[in-house]
């Protein structure tokens, strides 16, 4: 995908029609005015719709699955007309880059680096499996649903993006998939006619649809880790009545408007594949380790290893030939992840803070609270789930002592 990224400028220059004194004369007369001025339009469209779903997210957990639903069925009615399309396409005889003597026509020197590379990028389409684990606590049954809805997911996502791809190439060529910057919106072009414009609104669904689900996800992985006290506190606190973790969607808001800083995709995709496959290698090897280590400690959902061990051996592929065919971007990636380092030390390792750093935090913390009406989730002592450490404990007194205060001063001032 980044050899494409390269090859869609070339395309683009090289284009019929358009020399290089052309580029350069309608850059000269206020091209790159107009460029400009569109990136910040779209810039600004991407932070309103971010902004605008993560309200949906504070305000009810209902209507953000309810707007999940539906761009998903959105997305999928797309996906199952594109195919559709792909179908009727082979039943007409239109399959010239199907064929296995031009599917497998070499366009550039083969490299293992880049395969491994266009593997890690095209992994990030099938990234949604991890996001079920986030929410795990506001499944209903989650033993038995987890499992559950990976099973159906991956298969009907491996389904349905596989003969998307087939149908596209049965009306595109490889270097017009290449060039284009949204490969769905030139497939309903060229078989659409006047219903074109079908595509751009299901690609947009998508997209929005994407964005909703990782703030929904997403924020519960920062909320978890505040509640054991890896992260400030205020992440783990939830609002008073619609119990919505505002904090969190409230951070991942604005990490998510940061990535807008810049526009090359393919190196965002690189940034968040490599070091997702990182964790998750780290994640499956720690798995295999417990096995081993603790062999008898309660596992309600348990597979074989055989699949974490083939597992890592592809991540162990992935990566290494990754970071040796994009070593700069990569080398990026690990220094971003690496910026963790020194916050956890100060956060956490770091037991022993100043008094005035401590008053400073409780003061943020009170005054997040205030402006967002959250409150640590009432503990349940029956679960498991809402177990609090002796970190957390010290962290979580001041929201509840305050009231306790108040109703014994009371109490006192009402004796004679």
């Amino acid at each position: 995908m980044e050899k494409g990224a390269r090859h869609r400028n070339t395309t683009e220059k090289s284009h019929s029609g358009g020399s290089q004194s052309e580029v350069s004369g309608e850059t000269g007369s206020g091209g790159g005015g107009v460029a400009l001025k569109k990136e910040i339009g779209l810039v600004s469209a991407c932070g309103i719709i971010i902004v605008l779903l993560t309200w949906v997210n504070c305000s009810s957990v209902r209507w953000a699955t309810r707007v999940q639903d539906i761009f998903t069925a959105g997305k999928l009615l797309a996906l199952a007309l594109i195919i559709i399309m792909g179908v009727v396409q082979i039943c007409k005889g239109e399959y010239f880059w199907l064929e296995p003597k031009n599917a497998f026509e070499n366009f550039q020197e083969p490299d293992i680096g880049l395969i491994a590379l266009a593997f890690l990028q095209g992994s990030f389409a099938y990234g949604g499996w991890n996001f079920l684990n986030y929410v795990t606590e506001e499944l209903v049954d989650p033993y038995k649903n987890l499992p559950r809805a990976i099973f159906i997911s991956i298969p009907l996502v491996t389904f349905v993006y596989v003969f998307a791809n087939v149908a596209y190439v049965t009306a595109m060529s490889p270097q017009e998939l290449l060039a284009s910057n949204a490969v769905a919106v030139t497939f309903g072009e060229k078989l659409l006619g006047v219903m074109a414009w079908i595509m751009p609104i299901s690609v947009a669904l998508s997209t929005f649809g994407g964005v909703n689900g990782s703030l929904f996800t997403s924020s519960r992985l920062f909320f978890a880790g505040a509640r054991e006290g890896h992260l400030p506190s205020v992440l783990a606190m939830i609002h008073v009545k619609r119990c919505t973790p505002i904090p969190a969607l409230l951070f991942t808001c604005i990490s998510t408007l940061l990535m807008l800083v810049t526009s090359d995709i393919y190196t965002l995709i690189n940034y968040v594949g490599f070091i997702n496959y990182l964790f998750y290698g780290v994640t499956i090897a720690g798995q295999i380790v417990l096995r081993w280590k603790k062999p008898d400690i309660p596992r309600p959902i348990k597979i074989n290893l055989l699949f974490p061990i083939i597992y890592l051996l592809f991540w162990a592929f992935l990566l290494v030939f990754s970071l040796w065919s994009e070593p700069v971007v990569c080398g990026i990636g690990l220094a971003i992840m690496l910026t963790g380092v020194p916050v956890y030390f100060l956060g956490v390792y770091w037991q022993h803070k100043p008094k005035c750093f401590n008053d400073f935090i409780e003061m943020l913390t009170l005054v997040s609270q205030k402006m967002c009406v959250v409150v640590y989730p009432e503990a349940d002592g029956s679960s498991g789930t809402e177990h609090r450490n002796g970190h957390m404990e010290e962290q979580w007194q001041p929201i509840y002592q305050p009231t306790a205060s108040k109703v014994k001063d009371a109490v006192e001032q009402a004796q004679p």
